[in-house]
């Protein structure tokens, strides 16, 4: 079979990334399916502006890429660009051994992918606004701690302390930089702030449901230690294979880690071991806090909220993640790059602005009342807001909290005793 020649339509920066997929049409029966390995070469040449054209890094690069085909073909992943260098690419590519195949090909179908230009305009506006907004809600939750001493801060509002600074990087202040270099860099720096802050956040979860039942001192060793070992894991895990990936990309546009990397496999299961670790854990210690505080209300109710909060949140990233792609979401070949396959603005605001506001909402309950200083030293308010207490003061109360108490049993047994000599 000759090779097929292919030329891309005219591209700018705001087409982010460029695909070249392909689908063979068999003529088959509906109810057959098979896999077969199939191999290909691929010669990639970039166009410039004014019309020369080059070859990318001079060389044919030869991939076996496996073919499933069901009721239908999957689609096969040709090349992947993860950041465009010219403005039109035309690539040529061979298939061998296709004549081989269990049945006769009626069609082969491909299909040049990249951005929409006004959904990156709509990623730069949405992003800004978030960095906006975070950055605000971030001064007004440290303005509103400003008169208190750290060691009255609850285990939550320290946490928020440091979530609220690392999703200002979540939402990717420099993002526009990748439109204006042609660079890996901008892209690679926005995948290790967001794998930082979604580690930082699933620390958080251990943290908080581990130390509201665990007073005192919360030692590095046996506390921290633990959960840092097992998000640290997974945050190793997912830049790995993110890193991986880039750096193979920029020597081979035909890379996919996820068919041509024997390792692949092994990483995936090291990484399905360490997530099921890491939920085993939190489960464990929901199920200790919920059982040993319930007969505390301040506690209790702190528990409550943020637990029902997080399922709430998680419930409707499932729910978006099935929608979106179906059972799929359960086989091998689904491409696990969510960020790479938004098909509209609705569907990235969604998974974007989720986070997001789950963060607000959290800064927004755990930063103190206008009155919480007052009441801070004072100490006579049997409401007082359990998110201005520590920890310490909730479980525990404070010598403080019992002074006015013995002070009115002083003074009414002074009173009964003058009472009596009178």
């Amino acid at each position: 079979m000759k090779p097929f020649k292919l030329k891309s339509k005219p591209l700018s920066t705001y087409n982010q990334q460029l695909w070249l997929t392909c689908v063979i049409q068999l003529d088959q029966p509906n109810e057959s399916s098979f896999k077969t390995n199939v191999t290909m070469t691929v010669k990639i040449r970039g166009v410039e502006e004014n019309g020369s054209s080059s070859f990318i890094n001079n060389q044919v690069y030869n991939r076996t890429r496996i073919l499933n085909c069901a009721q239908k073909c999957a689609e096969i992943i040709v090349v992947h660009l993860g950041y465009l260098t010219y403005t039109q690419y035309e690539v040529i590519v061979g298939f061998e051994d296709l004549n081989k195949l269990m049945y006769p090909i009626k069609n082969l179908n491909f299909t040049w992918k990249a951005y929409n230009p006004s959904f990156s305009q709509v990623e730069i506006w949405f992003r800004f606004v978030f960095v906006v907004l975070t950055f605000m809600v971030t001064c007004l939750f440290a303005h509103s701690l400003r008169k208190f001493s750290m060691r009255d801060w609850g285990i939550e509002q320290k946490w928020m302390s440091i979530l609220l600074p690392l999703l200002l990087l979540y939402n990717d202040p420099f993002f526009p930089l990748s439109f204006l270099v042609n660079s890996w860099f901008p892209g690679m720096l926005d995948d290790l702030f967001q794998s930082v802050f979604l580690c930082a956040l699933l620390l958080f979860w251990l943290c908080v449901y581990h130390g509201i039942r665990v007073q005192g001192e919360r030692k590095c060793l046996t506390f921290y230690f633990p959960k840092f070992f097992i998000v640290g894991l997974l945050w190793l895990a997912c830049v790995t294979l993110g890193i991986w990936q880039t750096v193979n990309e920029l020597h081979d546009p035909t890379y996919q880690y996820r068919v041509d990397t024997g390792n692949f496999q092994g990483m995936k299961i090291f990484f399905l071991v360490v997530a099921t670790v890491y939920i085993l854990y939190l489960l464990f210690l929901i199920v200790r806090a919920c059982s040993e505080l319930r007969n505390m209300p301040y506690v209790d109710l702190r528990l409550k909220f943020l637990t029902a909060l997080t399922f709430v949140v998680l419930v409707i990233s499932i729910v978006i993640l099935y929608l979106r792609f179906g059972a799929r979401v359960l086989q091998d070949d689904f491409v696990a790059e969510l960020s790479t396959h938004y098909q509209n603005s609705a569907e990235f605001l969604s998974f974007y602005g989720l986070l997001n506001f789950y963060l607000y909402t959290l800064a927004f309950v755990y930063s103190p009342s206008k009155n919480a200083l007052y009441e801070s030293q004072l100490k006579d308010n049997p409401a007082f807001s359990m998110l201005n207490d520590s920890d310490d003061d909730v479980i525990y109360g404070s010598d403080y909290e019992e002074m006015p108490l013995q002070n009115g049993q002083a003074i009414r047994a002074k009173y009964k005793e003058e009472s009596d000599s009178d």
